[in-house]
């Protein structure tokens, strides 16, 4: 019994009806596989956490350690940096197995998807800043999770922390060895793993959560679709030029960063289709408010405050309900401004049709939306003052109340 891991337990406890899930393997059993992967876990990836990094951080944190591994890892940044030192044997060994590509990953792919985001960074600093980003604040699990660990206290630096995530993943080179995304990645799974092993023991949280684990491979999943999934239908829906080449691109930079990640490759999907139909069966129909995520969604639009975004705060909540929907702004509260939401409706796509090349005529509305793009991605990447990104650090507590 000593031997069996968390997801063996789980998986048994789910089989003799201890633990209450509605039939979890149905939910992911069209997603197709990356890398070739066949799916081996009936349970499907609700009851997947991580075995790997789960124990380790447990006794990272337990014994004190968690302190000396973040001034230890601030210089670890670049792929290709060695591994940091005066950390505990276990951790350095743990880092050697996992601070690689996967075998399927493919260079060519990953060189055009990092040229594709550079073409696009205008749109994906609003996607994922203003759409996935507020998103996160409907998926209940994620926002309560977030809002009672111990980023929640802090949300600008939680949302930079988070911001230089996809910023390291969109830059040129990201996971070459002179770029930054495989050690961002890996500092972000043994994140994820330290609150796994924190968050239990909130009682603020044990109150509000319908699970008993944070994080799991489905939850990681349910997230890329709120950004990786989502961001590639709006980019089609706005008709920005994306070509088939360059989808096939951007979604395989996602399938990489999934399982850098830790999530089983049978669980990351193939296609876009496979993608699309993955977010339908387990993002969609879990949309909804929370006071957790209300509080939070609040906390971020009203970080514009701190930095002059060249717009008013009636034009961001409008522009969160074009890029969201009305039903999104309604349940976070977003008051109405029916002069933005005109200019917002109307300038974006004359916008996106001037940037691209699509129309010879500049919008009125052109610096706004430009300054306002620079603006915003200032105040998440770097918390609004010039410099580095925000360090990714591990938490050794959680939000006090």
């Amino acid at each position: 019994m000593e031997n069996l891991s968390r997801r063996k337990m789980l998986s048994l406890g789910v089989a003799l009806g201890l633990v209450g899930v509605a039939n979890p393997a149905q939910a992911w059993a069209s997603t197709g596989s990356t890398g070739g992967a066949t799916a081996t876990t009936g349970t499907g990836p609700a009851w997947i956490w991580d075995d790997l990094a789960d124990p380790l951080m447990a006794s990272m944190v337990d014994n004190g350690h968690v302190p000396a591994i973040n001034a230890a890892w601030g210089s670890w940044v670049n792929n290709n940096d060695p591994l940091p030192t005066g950390v505990p044997a276990e951790f350095t060994s743990y880092l050697s197995q996992v601070n690689r590509l996967p075998s399927w990953a493919d260079p060519v792919k990953l060189a055009r998807a990092a040229d594709f985001n550079r073409r696009r960074d205008t749109y994906l600093f609003m996607l994922y800043g203003l759409g996935g980003g507020i998103m996160s604040t409907v998926i209940p699990r994620e926002a309560k999770s977030v809002y009672w660990s111990a980023g929640g206290a802090n949300m600008q630096d939680r949302a930079a922390k988070t911001f230089t995530f996809g910023y390291d993943l969109s830059q040129l080179g990201a996971f070459e060895p002179t770029g930054q995304f495989v050690v961002t990645a890996n500092k972000t799974r043994v994140v994820h793993a330290a609150v796994r092993h924190l968050l239990p023991q909130s009682p603020h949280w044990q109150a509000v959560a319908d699970e008993t684990i944070p994080i799991s491979a489905a939850d990681i999943l349910v997230t890329f679709h709120s950004l990786g999934t989502y961001v590639h239908r709006k980019l089609l829906e706005w008709k920005v030029p994306f070509s088939a080449a360059d989808q096939e691109a951007f979604l395989h930079s996602w399938q990489v960063a999934v399982h850098l990640l830790g999530v089983p490759d049978e669980y990351i999907p193939q296609t876009w289709a496979a993608a699309d139909a993955q977010s339908a069966q387990v993002l969609t129909p879990i949309l909804t408010p929370s006071t957790e995520g209300i509080a939070l969604a609040e906390e971020l639009l009203g970080l514009t405050a701190q930095i002059d975004l060249g717009v008013t705060r009636g034009f961001l909540n409008e522009f969160v309900r074009y890029v969201l929907s009305d039903q999104v702004g309604d349940w976070l509260g977003l008051k109405r401004d029916y002069v933005s939401a005109a200019l917002v409706r109307t300038a974006w796509p004359a916008f996106i049709l001037f940037r691209e090349g699509l129309s010879p005529i500049m919008p009125g509305s052109f610096y706004v939306f430009d300054q306002f793009v620079r603006a915003l991605a200032m105040l998440f990447l770097n918390k609004g003052t010039s410099g580095a990104t925000t360090p990714i650090t591990i938490p050794t507590g959680n939000r006090a109340a």
